[in-house]
């Protein structure tokens, strides 16, 4: 089985090739859809999802889709399983196994992510489901008053790393997200303390619950100005202070770092993926792991039109190709 994790852990972060996050829960998903006037239900999440897999070419640029519960048990137009399609495809499936993030007790304006009751015997189950890999998202809120604070990061550190031991015992590869969100009018200089200090914990924890780093993919945030900031932070200056982060607390062990996007747009998110792949070598593989700044475009198009299928494809396939482009530094603004 450990041979069986390093060599999946390695092939999510293959060159070119990045992670595709559609794994929002039924009621996020029902938000998007309401932003474009389309009714959610089992049947048009069903269609939008599988609209999605089945885009040509998907394969020469996604390395893995991340999965909701729901999504997991679902199939193709054709009655095709998801996982099955996707490995097919030569995609590994994956699935979300946090249920989410709640307020954390006696920490106002703070979250810890939930899910860890029956964890064990739920990755099981998604293994029988076909599921090669698992996220974990937890988020740390920079704020008034010294947020975060240590007790909030390092609650979350604990849940994280419970977390990927349950899913290297059970067989799956844990992706681990540390999410330090942009939300607030904070500095690019207070992202990088947060984060530095977020994932400095995280992999101290790591190594308490015996994770092994070559079994595992990081999803961190990029380190960036809070979007209510009235200086917002060029391309070049994200790259180098998250790849300054980077280097002082993510071990070489690790074979890749999949960034999520956080809110960035589409557009730039491949601008900071690529100048920071620009900027090598690098002791790991530097790819995504994106949800919306891969989706909305296709989204937008889709409209939940059966007869936009193809246009829908297309926006995917367009995007996933500039990250794609990205991975090695080679991507050209249009």
């Amino acid at each position: 089985m450990a041979d069986d994790l390093t060599t999946n852990a390695q092939a999510l972060v293959a060159p070119g090739r990045g992670v595709l996050a559609a794994d929002e829960s039924t009621g996020t998903i029902g938000k998007r859809f309401a932003s474009i006037d389309i009714e959610s239900t089992a049947e048009t999440r069903q269609a939008y999802r599988d609209t999605l897999f089945t885009t040509p070419g998907l394969a020469d640029s996604i390395s893995g889709v991340i999965m909701y519960d729901e999504t997991i048990r679902q199939s193709s137009a054709d009655g095709t399983p998801f996982p099955d399609l996707l490995k097919k495809l030569g995609i590994q499936p994956g699935i979300k196994v946090d249920t989410g993030a709640k307020d954390l007790a006696k920490a106002p304006g703070e979250k810890i992510t939930e899910g860890l009751d029956g964890l064990r015997e739920r990755i099981a189950e998604y293994v029988d489901l076909g599921a090669t890999f698992a996220k974990w998202r937890a988020v740390i809120t920079i704020g008034e008053g010294g947020l975060p604070s240590r007790y909030c990061i390092e609650a979350n550190a604990h849940a994280l790393a419970r977390y990927a031991a349950l899913c290297q015992e059970g067989g799956l590869v844990p992706i681990v997200e540390p999410e330090v969100l942009m939300d607030g009018d904070h500095s690019i200089e207070r992202c990088f303390e947060v984060t530095e200090l977020t994932q400095r914990t995280v992999f101290s924890t790591l190594a308490e619950h015996r994770v092994d780093l070559e079994q595992m993919v990081l999803k961190p945030n990029m380190v960036i100005s809070g979007k209510g900031n009235a200086q917002q932070a060029g391309v070049e200056e994200v790259a180098e202070q998250t790849l300054r982060c980077l280097r002082r607390t993510v071990p070489p062990a690790v074979p890749g770092i999949a960034f999520l996007s956080g809110g960035q747009s589409a557009a730039v998110a491949t601008e900071h993926l690529n100048a920071m792949n620009t900027m090598g070598p690098h002791p790991w593989v530097l790819t995504f792991s994106y949800g919306r700044a891969l989706q909305d475009p296709a989204l937008a198009a889709w409209k939940g039109e059966a007869s936009n299928r193809e246009a829908s494809q297309q926006a995917l396939s367009e995007r996933a190709r500039a990250n794609s482009e990205a991975t090695s530094g080679s991507y050209k603004a249009a």
